[in-house]
Order: structure tokens, then sequence, then C-alpha cells
């Protein structure tokens, strides 16, 4: 049975090179373009791609739509379908433009792998994620055992997340050197730090809590002082795993090394979530938390303008966007205290968000 094509394996191949050269992609990017592919070459057995048809889109989408998850066994999301699709779409019609495929492909033909207007609204719809109050990440820090090394960098990880709202890439390619901790900040240098989009911005503190800001300190301290490791250390080790007594391989310390991709990060957020009582919250989901704490402590736009720089973001739009959503329940509560003051007499009416305008405007977020 064909598992391959040797004609589509090279025009991939360019393909690839085109979006990670041309386009910029990331490899996690034209990863999820090559399991796209893959999908689609399976469906039609590896046929060579000189022979698409438009019918063999309209076949594989009617598929595609009855396939389960490997993940959860249930059927594939439709935000997966949606990204599939979107990703073969601009395929076929790049290599609709290409040498020796130009006379065998029509580049509309890829049209056929476009989806519903109804099925497109489901897949983009914007969804409530769990995200934990901020008493919750403290009380999981504040449970989290002691009696190691490898415990201690564990809590300590989890800490300097709060503290900082650094996404898990950036929090396995710390170094010391990226801490100053008489400034109360952070820099994360797109340089060595796994910043999303290659970003370069000093985060400072945020306030949430001087027993959170002493246990990421000890650690500091604990890795200069005690271990006598320098700047180009990491600040989150990697577990050193050596043969033990019984044959079996142990967690026995700390490598002088970062880890090389956030998995061990997130594993310890849902080991540390789950001993609290808690159901698991990833990583992210931090900065949603910060995002919420800051919507109640900010009082001017200026403020919230300096959150949401501390988090990384350019404009103050990305974070009411992407992490600013307001929980159900809190939503009924907000309406129901505004329904209350309209009564009553007592607001004044749109000053904050005319104060919020002007600030928005300032900076150009808006015109």
């Amino acid at each position: 049975m064909r598992t391959h094509h040797p004609d589509n394996e090279r025009i991939k191949r360019q393909y690839f090179v085109f979006l990670k050269e041309a386009k910029g992609q990331s490899e996690d990017s034209v990863d999820a373009v090559a399991q796209a592919i893959a999908r689609f070459e399976a469906d039609t057995q590896y046929r060579d791609f000189k022979a698409f048809h438009f019918e063999q889109a309209v076949a594989f989408k009617r598929r595609l739509a009855d396939r389960d998850s490997r993940a959860t066994g249930d059927k594939l999301s439709k935000a997966t379908q949606y990204a599939t699709l979107a990703h073969l779409k601009r395929f076929f019609q790049w290599l609709a433009l290409q040498p020796g495929y130009r006379s065998k492909l029509r580049y509309s033909d890829a049209e056929y792998f476009s989806f519903s207007d109804k099925d497109s609204r489901v897949a983009k719809a914007r969804r409530t994620r769990p995200v934990p109050t901020l008493e919750q990440v403290k009380h999981a820090i504040a449970t989290m055992p002691v009696g190691s090394v490898i415990e201690r960098r564990n809590r300590a990880l989890l800490a300097f997340a709060l503290l900082t709202g650094a996404r898990d890439s950036a929090l396995a390619s710390m170094k010391l050197k990226h801490v100053d901790l008489a400034a109360g900040s952070v820099f994360q240098d797109a340089r060595e730090v796994m910043t999303k989009f290659s970003k370069t911005f000093t985060t400072f503190f945020f306030p949430v809590g001087a027993e959170v800001r002493q246990i990421v300190d000890d650690w500091v301290q604990y890795l200069r002082r005690d271990l006598l490791w320098g700047h180009d250390d990491p600040l989150f080790p990697a577990t050193r795993v050596e043969l033990g007594t019984l044959l079996h391989f142990e967690a026995v310390g700390l490598e002088r090394k970062a880890w090389s991709t956030a998995a061990p990060i997130r594993a310890v957020f849902k080991s540390a979530f789950e001993a609290a009582g808690l159901p698991y919250y990833n990583p992210h989901s931090l900065r949603s938390t910060l995002v919420h704490l800051g919507e109640r402590l900010c009082q001017t736009p200026e403020e919230f303008k300096a959150w949401s720089q501390n988090l990384g973001h350019e404009g103050v739009l990305t974070t009411f966007y992407s992490y600013g959503s307001v929980a159900p329940p809190r939503q009924s509560e907000i309406i129901a205290q505004l329904g209350k003051a309209e009564a009553g007499g007592g607001r004044d009416p749109g000053g904050v968000v005319s104060a919020l305008v002007r600030t928005l405007k300032a900076h150009g977020a808006i015109s």
C-alpha cells in the first residue's frame, strides 16, 4: 500500500521552505500545514497532486467532518476542520502557480476547500475558557511541597508565572540574567527568550502578593548564592535523571541546562492544581488571571495601558480582545449593578468610557 508519492514530497518541501523563509512562519505553523496536507494525501491514497480535481476537495471535506479526533475520540471540532481546510486551500492556490502544475490545476478549484459560512461562524466563535482566580492560584502555590530541590523549583515556577505572566515557552528559556530582583522586573529578550512573535519587552512584577514575590526571590538567591550559578544559567533548570539502585530511572536533582520544550512546565501546573483539589489550568490561563486582576485594580486608562504593556501587548485592544472577556457569573453581576445604579441616578454617564476612548485615540488604537 502506497504511503507517499515522491513528486508530492518534493513539492511539499518547496512549499514548507516558502512558508518558513518567505512568509516567516514558525516551525509549529509549518508543522500544522504539513499535518493538514498529510491528512488530505491519506484520504486520496497519495494520488499525485497534478491529478487534483475539485471533487477530491468536496469528498475530503465531507469525510473530514465524520472523522474522529485522536485526542478526544469525538468528532473533529469545527475549528480543527476550518484550520485544516484553510491550510489546504492556500497550499493548492500556491501549487496552481508553480511550474509543472500551472497546466494541470485551476487556481479556482482550491475554493472548494472553503467552509460554509455557517460552519465558519461556529469555528471562529469565541468561547469562554476556564480561568483560575488569583486566590486559586495562590492556594495551589501554597500547597506545593518543598522537601526537595525539584519541588522548590516547581513551586518557584508557578509563582514566577503568576508574578510575571510569562508564557510557558518563555519560562522554559529564561536565564538568571534576565531577572532583576532589585528592580522587580524580568527582561524578556527575544534573542534568548522564546517570546511570542519574538517581541522584546520588560515586565515588572505584578502586585500579586508579597508571599509570591518572596518565593521567587528565594529561588533566584538559592541558584546564585548556594549553587553558585551565573548569568547564563537557566532560571528553571531541567530535571536530572539517573539510573537508580533498583535499575530504574529516577529524578535525582537539577541539570545545569534548560528544558528543551514547555511540556514539563505544563506537567508541573497539572500536578500542582490537581494536588490542590482544583481543575487543571494551563500556564497561559494565568495571563487571563492577571488581566482580570488588572480590570479590578486599574482606575484610569493609563494604568490599564501600563498593565497591558506589562503583558507584552503593544495595544490595550489586544488585552481586551484576547484576554479581557468577562466570565458569565461576573457579567450577570455587573449588569445587575449597572441597572441599580441607573435607577438610583448615581453614575457619571460615560465618564470612564470617554476617558478610555481618549486614551485609545491618543495611542492610535482607534481613529
